[in-house]
């Protein structure tokens, strides 16, 4: 293939150009705000898991507690209605209350006792709530600035990748059908379609070139496209090849 020595060297822009778009993409890929909003994301997980968890127990505490109160409240109303029947009884039926009041009683004591623990235990558990909540909010808040991180990040990729595309349709619109296509063949087998010859060196493989390789290169016409016999790549001669 043939092409004029300024065209080629115009591939040297192009590779700049496209090693830029590469760079870009991996970084826009490996970003570390991806792995920190994916660990941000399961410490909201965690953290909603265990105010969850925490609000089922104290759900469960407030109803038994409102059972016991309902409880207790139908051993008074017992009492109540047993003392007034007391007033008035027979000395057999007086003493069958005596009885049931003296059971009330102690049923009553048990309700008021496990009643007492029960709150106790709810009023710990407000402690355990107030935690929670303020570990979930801290999580969330983490999570809002790592996710506001990232989308800076990614919105400076997304500036940067479409002035290099520009730049790339200008330089690419500078270069033959033939040649272009060329050097888009040799970057999709090889990652890079064109690199300069440094000081008998190939700027992509970074191999040094053979006596045999250099003559032919040095013989070869200044419009022959020529490549890197280790990667394939075309290689464009300049002042800078040591031929």
């Amino acid at each position: 293939m043939k092409a004029d020595p300024a065209a080629q060297r115009r591939l040297l822009d192009l590779a700049e150009v496209d090693a830029e778009l590469t760079r870009l993409a991996h970084r826009r890929r490996t970003l570390p705000e991806h792995a920190a909003l994916t660990e941000a994301e399961a410490a909201v997980r965690a953290a909603k898991d265990a105010l969850v968890q925490s609000e089922t127990a104290a759900g469960d505490l407030d109803r038994d507690i409102r059972r016991l109160e309902r409880d207790v409240e139908a051993v008074r109303a017992r009492t109540v209605r047993d003392r007034g029947l007391l007033a008035s009884a027979g000395a057999r039926q007086a003493t069958d209350l005596q009885h049931e009041l003296d059971t009330l009683a102690r049923r009553q004591a048990v309700l008021e006792d496990e009643q007492l623990e029960i709150m106790e235990r709810r009023e710990a558990l407000d402690t355990d709530l107030d935690h929670a909540r303020g570990v979930l909010a801290a999580a969330e808040q983490r999570l809002a600035d790592v996710g506001a991180r990232r989308d800076t990040e990614l919105a400076d990729i997304d500036t940067a990748e479409a002035g290099r595309t520009r730049d790339r349709s200008t330089v690419a619109g500078e270069v033959s059908a033939d040649l272009l296509a060329a050097y888009e063949r040799r970057r999709a087998q090889r990652g890079v379609g064109a690199a300069l010859l440094r000081e008998r060196r190939c700027g992509a493989c970074r191999l040094e070139l053979d006596r045999t390789a250099l003559s032919a290169l040095r013989n070869a016409p200044a419009d022959d496209v020529v490549h890197c016999e280790e990667c394939g790549v075309i290689l464009v001669r300049t002042t800078e090849s040591g031929l």
